[in-house]
């Protein structure tokens, strides 16, 4: 076995629970967290990792093209989660990197699951209720009057791996109207689900609850900005847990302003971390974790053996499962 020197950047999680993952890891070289700018990239950050040659990447920061020319020999990124916005994969391929993934399986339930949790939280004012019992304040309860999630009907925007199952508990579980909007959506899955195929200004006109749930590429960029929101109903509620730029920022603000959208649930912004000073942070009516969807014990568990199992079989001369880039 070579010489390895392992980073694990900007992972808030990554082995903190599981130790024996960071044992793993040690047997096979020196290995060392190491926190970046989120907004770090190119020659900058390559001299940041210099001598690092395989790097756990969480979802910052950017693995550029000039990132890739200045940077020394680097024979893996293993991206502890399931998406690779952060990583330029031509660039990788061309500088003979590997760039893997975790299965997309191992994060489906949780994030799945989140975006109904936050989503429950915003539509009951949980939150606000909670702090008024917390701070006495019980004579206000009447305050706290909800909306309910059974019966309405509900859009889907992006019906993959996450955004099937999040169709699956709101159809089942609330007993919904059901519209996906998804250019490859399963239809034998739609129609075993009784999940109806819309397209996006249907889904946009007539849902009253919106998950974001769909990749980020240039057609979902600000795939819900000014023109979306004037479509949609009076008092409707979104929750994200999928990519932060999938919202205009400033448009949804707007849109809050108006009444148009009466309550939002984010897990994901544009920039992260981002900090209190953030426009979402003035209103009450809308809910934001800091990307904590994949926060289970099951999820995380499998995500950090996942990111260990690549490098262990790089070093043994075997492809990563689940790889992205393949040389």
């Amino acid at each position: 076995m070579g010489n390895y020197r392992i980073a694990i950047v900007n992972s808030s999680s990554f082995g903190r629970r599981f130790p024996s993952q960071m044992e793993r890891l040690e047997k096979i070289g020196e290995v060392k967290r190491i926190t970046v700018d989120g907004a770090m990239h190119g020659k900058e950050l390559a001299e940041r990792l210099s001598g690092y040659n395989i790097i756990i990447a969480s979802i910052t920061p950017f693995f550029d093209q000039e990132f890739f020319e200045y940077k020394d020999e680097l024979l893996l990124i293993s991206r502890h989660g399931i998406g690779y916005n952060n990583v330029d994969l031509e660039a990788a391929k061309k500088h003979n990197t590997l760039v893997s993934i975790v299965w997309p399986l191992i994060e489906r339930d949780a994030v799945a699951e989140n975006a109904v949790a936050n989503l429950l939280c915003v539509m009951r004012m949980t939150v606000e209720a909670v702090n008024a019992a917390r701070e006495n304040r019980w004579s206000e309860r009447a305050q706290f009057v909800g909306h309910g999630l059974s019966g309405k009907t509900i859009g889907v925007i992006g019906c993959g791996n996450i955004g099937s199952r999040v169709a699956e508990i709101l159809k089942h579980g609330f007993n919904s109207r059901l519209l996906a909007c998804d250019p490859l959506l399963d239809k034998a899955w739609a129609a075993a689900h009784d999940i109806e195929e819309a397209d996006l200004e249907t889904l946009l006109r007539e849902a009253d609850v919106i998950s974001l749930n769909c990749t980020l590429n240039e057609t979902s960029y600000h795939i819900l900005n000014d023109e979306a929101f004037n479509k949609m109903k009076k008092g409707v509620y979104i929750t994200n847990t999928a990519r932060g730029d999938l919202i205009d920022e400033e448009a949804v603000c707007r849109a809050i302003e108006s009444g148009i959208v009466k309550g939002m649930a984010v897990d994901v912004m544009h920039d992260e971390p981002s900090d209190n000073s953030h426009p979402y942070f003035r209103y009450d009516n809308v809910i934001v974790t800091p990307h904590t969807s994949a926060y289970t014990i099951e999820c995380l568990e499998g995500m950090g053996n996942k990111c260990v199992s690549d490098v262990e079989r790089v070093v043994n001369n075997m492809m990563p499962d689940c790889c992205k880039v393949v040389l």
